[in-house]
């Protein structure tokens, strides 16, 4: 069995990973700026295709005071970042399909994250029609998880096709516990999206609420979030130096463990800003991407342990 790289195949995957990488990341900039409802109905905007950038050219049916120009447009930029990775996401699972036969780790993975996109599409217009319910962005963020974490499974199978013939109890194990990982950090993303919606429906009820006692409106909440944030950081730092100790020779495992380590101090670092300084938005677009990179780090993590060093 050939053991070449399609390396047209592997750019294309890279690029789209990427792209929705960013498109986490803007999806946490219009959460954070507040532009969930920019554009207040779904598939227009406005009951437009493209926006308009005045109050004055809103279509009657719409109230003038629901319009934010900053907002509307972040949103806009937002929904077509969204329709450009679907497109890239079919384009690679096209190519998977063509180029792929014999390999379905690299199929099924670029078919999964094609429908997942699709779903994704249809709930981020759920979102919009329901007001921004809380349960709903949440899905609505571990779904875009998901889809980065099949389109990383994709390119590395691509890479790698085959594991090598015999792996290590040691490198199981990291495998294992690094998936463990991924759990714990996803839990932490809906905790976090939950104390975002917590503090926006305080603000709903006190619009002139201080900033520096919204925290104080889901206290319960963020006691938890910290206490698992702790519980990630020190097994993600338990499990990084017991890895080196235990595969000293699996360099790139040992890489993406220092990876996964240090975007982990960085987490807490983004955490300890956002309860210090009052949650500056900035922060709060840091915290949620760094979040999705340590997860693809993990996930590499486990997919480097699992490879085995053949």
């Amino acid at each position: 069995m050939s053991t070449t790289v399609d390396r047209g195949f592997v750019r294309l995957a890279v690029w789209t990973t990427i792209a929705t990488y960013l498109l986490i990341l803007v999806g946490a900039l219009v959460r954070a700026a507040g532009a969930g409802l920019g554009c207040p109905d779904w598939p227009h905007c406005f009951g437009q295709w493209i926006p308009p950038t005045r109050a004055d050219q809103l279509p009657p049916q719409f109230d003038h005071s629901q319009f934010n120009a900053a907002l509307t447009w972040t949103e806009y930029v937002n929904r077509l970042l969204g329709v450009s990775i679907g497109l890239l996401i079919a384009a690679t699972t096209f190519l998977a399909l063509r180029r792929f036969r014999h390999q379905p780790g690299v199929r099924w993975s670029t078919v999964a994250a094609f429908v997942l996109v699709a779903f994704e599409g249809w709930l981020g217009g759920q979102v919009v029609r329901s007001g921004l319910t809380p349960w709903m962005i949440s899905a609505h963020l571990l779904v875009a998880l998901l889809i980065v974490t099949l389109l990383l499974l994709a390119t590395f199978r691509a890479v790698h096709p085959h594991p090598a013939p015999i792996r290590t109890a040691a490198e199981k194990r990291v495998r294992n516990l690094s998936l463990g990982i991924i759990a714990l950090v996803l839990g932490q993303v809906g905790l976090g999206t939950q104390i975002r919606a917590g503090i926006e429906h305080a603000i709903a009820g006190m619009p002139d609420l201080p900033r520096e006692l919204w925290l104080e409106q889901v206290v319960d909440l963020d006691h938890l979030h910290r206490a698992f944030a702790a519980l990630v950081l020190l097994s993600i730092i338990a499990l990084s130096s017991w890895c080196h100790g235990a595969c000293p020779d699996h360099h790139r495992l040992n890489t993406w463990s220092r990876v996964s380590s240090g975007l982990a101090v960085a987490q807490a670092a983004i955490g300890a800003v956002l309860a210090g300084w009052h949650l500056p938005p900035a922060a709060q677009v840091l915290h949620v991407s760094v979040a999705s990179l340590l997860i693809g780090a993990l996930t590499l993590q486990a997919l480097h342990a699992n490879q085995g060093r053949g």
